[in-house]
């Protein structure tokens, strides 16, 4: 696994980088207001290729430093020497569902600027991914960004777990820790309906101004910690009853879309629990199939519309190739 130790080396240009998608499986919304969160590295990655340029580009486009708000951020926050980079991106996350296309992507060309900049340890590269894309989008909290960095179970705000770093935007900070991994079989399923993260979080935000948010918060925070102690103990039946928890409260929030309600239905006759995953308002949903039903829950859930993948947990964060 990708941890503190484990740096990022220095390099020459040509560079090729990969990350890691992710999949949250407790804590979203919450953990943008400072509750706790669970998340994994998915199996599915990102990778970049950075060569010597007079300029830079991003896939062959030369504006993409003004047009592309993380590759403009991320020039900005890790300069090449010289003042260009050709960067060629290819990648297996699914954009725009929920699962960390852009914090792959980030933590990708990170550690390949990094590595020509001299190299970096672990806990400067997420600090480096996530002011990047809190830049592009405004808005989140550095979950994405340090399991794409580190890989693995990983859990946000809370004493369980070994840290492994602190990251900050300047007015708050996140503490990162490591957990135990149950080696568990995960479905995610991208609905095909785009969604922006922007917009999901302000308006959980908007919703927490009523009278009942603060009531709201605590229910996220309290079953984010109870399902982190359920993964934990490896208690499948209570991290299922969790997830469905959980997802309850999501759709309070306003973050559901009768998309990932249907394939949530589609699901749940199979697994031990699901709930969306990420921002939500389209996007993709997780689901914990029964043992030996992992097939059976992901040709229910295409049936239904949903494009699955079967994922496990991807122990290699960012890295050079």
């Amino acid at each position: 696994m990708s941890d503190p130790g484990d740096s990022i080396p220095s390099a020459q240009l040509p560079i090729s980088a990969s990350a890691p998608g992710k999949c949250i499986v407790f804590g979203e919304h919450a953990v943008v207001h400072g509750g706790p969160e669970l998340l994994f590295a998915i199996d599915l990655r990102s990778q970049v290729i950075l060569q010597a340029a007079d300029g830079s580009s991003l896939n062959g486009d030369r504006t993409a430093s003004r047009t592309h708000p993380y590759f403009g951020r991320a020039l900005a926050e890790i300069p090449p020497p010289g003042g260009g980079v050709s960067v060629t991106s290819v990648s297996r996350v699914p954009r725009s569902s929920g699962l960390g296309s852009s914090a792959a992507f980030v933590a990708a060309l990170a550690a390949g600027l990094s590595a020509i900049r001299g190299g970096a340890d672990r806990p400067t590269l997420a600090q480096r991914a996530f002011s990047i894309e809190q830049g592009a989008q405004g808005v989140g909290s550095p979950g994405d960004t340090s399991a794409a960095v580190a890989g693995g179970f990983l859990a946000l705000n809370t004493a369980r777990g070994t840290p492994l770093w602190e990251v900050s935007d300047g007015s708050r900070s996140w503490s990162v820790r490591r957990v135990v991994d149950p080696h568990w079989t995960w479905i995610v399923a991208d609905s095909g309906i785009p969604r922006r993260t922007a917009d999901a979080v302000k308006a959980v935000a908007e919703r927490m101004q009523r009278p009942d948010g603060p009531a709201l918060l605590d229910r996220f925070r309290s079953v984010a910690e109870r399902g982190i102690d359920s993964v934990g103990r490896e208690d499948r039946g209570e991290t299922g009853r969790c997830l469905r928890e959980n997802q309850e409260l999501l759709r309070d929030a306003g973050v559901s879309h009768d998309r990932l309600e249907a394939l949530l239905d589609a699901a749940r006759p199979s697994s031990d629990g699901e709930k969306l995953t990420g921002a939500g308002r389209g996007g993709s949903i997780v689901a914990l199939p029964k043992p030996g039903r992992e097939l059976e829950t992901a040709r229910k859930i295409a049936r239904a519309g949903g494009v699955p993948f079967v994922v496990r947990p991807a122990d290699d964060g960012a890295r050079l190739l």
